[in-house]
């Protein structure tokens, strides 16, 4: 009976187990289609309001909003390609806008965290990782099946390979983050990955200072990415005061009225992500190109094909050999590979005057270019694409030389400084350790002598054993 009630209770306990998990799913599923739910709507107000507000709408309801979804499918870096063209061959569009994509990644990491809520016994979540993170992949990916067969019939269509690629690839990895972080970020799955790499990286990245390592190298590719983004944000911002008449010329040229003034005003702005990306490609040195053949880089630049207006295009410098100007955009580049190496720098002087030796800090370097290369690359290759046809096949920078060019400055510029810092703060706290040592000595301390008192005298005091001077009494 005590062997039966303990299976009975065991089986129980599975079942209530596997009923607090069996709604896991479903939220997830939940989470994942409120989440692309909340995105399309938000695409479908601002088209919306747009379209009512435009004096001269060229079509209706039906397609303000396969334009709204269309859109959305853009900010998640599928192509699209325009039907009604006035050649009748469709033509692709393909520059994701920046600003747009932080919507769609940031609802699913909550989506993600939000589908793990909750703890069981010994505060364990009671949903497992891969039921959450597949319920709001799932989820997001039937809402988005939805849209891309909604916009297939419309003037602005989705690229089927994008749709089949790049949005579920994007969908994946940012509920996968969610999840990890909502299981407070575990180490088990990050070395798991690391440890597919060659020996030599193994045994710099792994372990407790692997760990250490690591972090210092992420941190110090962040820092390098947000100086080349801030530093292109920053030449942008610079050449278009430069050219503040083409630009002002460019954006009155382009819509009439407020509305489609306001129109071209949002349009920049979601924009100028890119902007700064195709910025700091400039000043990284490949630069970006205006069509197929036409390169804008510091120190050339090809004539550019016939344009439209548009007032970020009007910051584009001028066709020719570059200037000194030109050639100063590569203080960008500098800073960014300084401040990746003043972030190994510092994490190479470890507590108690210890520090990290020459290798391990050119290794730290490399490995945190390395990051920085393939992130900003991936990001400078969504920042481009295609615009059309013929010569506007490639429009803005190329992501493998971006990234290519991101490796070489971070490794030219981060060793040097890296190991400049290092020794520099490493002198500074080996000096202070030194000094700290010397000033901690321990100080001698007084031992006491306890002279025993003598035994004769039956009411002597204790201390009462210093003899009269000439007297032999006590």
């Amino acid at each position: 009976m005590t062997a039966r009630r303990s299976s009975l209770s065991l089986l129980l306990v599975r079942l209530v187990r596997s009923r607090r998990r069996s709604p896991g799913l479903a939220a997830g599923l939940l989470g994942g289609a409120l989440a692309a739910g909340l995105g399309l709507g938000s695409c479908a107000v601002l088209v919306t309001v747009l379209w009512i507000s435009s004096p001269y709408p060229d079509s209706g309801a039906g397609g303000a909003l396969h334009a709204a979804a269309a859109l959305w499918l853009l900010a998640h870096g599928v192509e699209l390609v325009r039907a009604d063209t006035l050649s009748g061959v469709p033509a692709p569009v393909g520059v994701t806008p920046l600003l747009l994509l932080v919507l769609p990644v940031w609802l699913l990491h909550r989506a993600a965290r939000d589908a793990v809520d909750g703890t069981g016994e010994e505060g364990a979540p009671l949903v497992s990782a891969r039921t959450a993170w597949a319920g709001v992949v799932l989820g997001y990916l039937a809402v988005a099946a939805v849209a891309a067969g909604y916009t297939a019939g419309g003037a602005l269509r989705p690229s089927w390979l994008g749709a089949v690629v790049s949005l579920p690839v994007l969908v994946a990895v940012a509920a996968g983050v969610g999840v990890w972080v909502a299981y407070g970020c575990p180490r088990g799955p990050v070395e798991r990955v690391l440890a597919l790499l060659p020996r030599g990286a193994r045994r710099l990245v792994l372990g407790a200072e692997g760990r250490e390592r690591v972090a210092v190298a992420v941190r110090a590719a962040g820092a390098g990415a947000a100086v080349l983004v801030g530093g292109g944000a920053l030449l942008v911002a610079v050449s278009s005061v430069w050219h503040l008449g083409a630009a002002r010329g460019a954006f009155l040229e382009l819509a009439e009225g407020w509305p489609g003034r306001f129109a071209v005003l949002l349009l920049c702005v979601v924009l100028v992500p890119n902007a700064a990306v195709w910025g700091a490609a400039y000043a990284l040195g490949p630069g970006f190109v205006l069509g197929t053949g036409h390169v804008v880089a510091p120190w050339a630049s090809d004539p550019a094909p016939l344009l439209p207006p548009f007032p970020l295009l009007a910051a584009v410098p001028e066709a020719g050999a570059g200037g000194v100007l030109n050639w100063g955009a590569a203080v960008v580049a500098l800073l960014g590979g300084g401040a990746v190496g003043m972030f190994v720098g510092r994490g190479a002087v470890r507590p108690g005057g210890r520090f990290w030796s020459w290798k391990r800090t050119v290794g730290v370097v490399g490995l945190a270019g390395m990051l920085c290369a393939v992130g900003f690359g991936a990001l400078a290759g969504m920042a481009g694409g295609p615009l059309g046809v013929g010569s506007l096949a490639r429009f803005g920078p190329v992501g493998w030389q971006v990234g290519a060019a991101v490796w070489v400055w971070v490794v030219g510029v981060g060793v040097p400084v890296g190991l400049g810092l290092r020794w520099w703060w490493g002198r500074g706290g080996a000096t202070g350790a030194a000094a700290s040592v010397r000033t901690s000595a321990p100080t001698p301390v007084p031992v006491p002598v306890v002279v025993p008192a003598p035994a004769s005298g039956a009411d002597a005091e204790p201390y009462d054993f210093e003899r009269e001077e000439g007297t032999g009494t006590p």
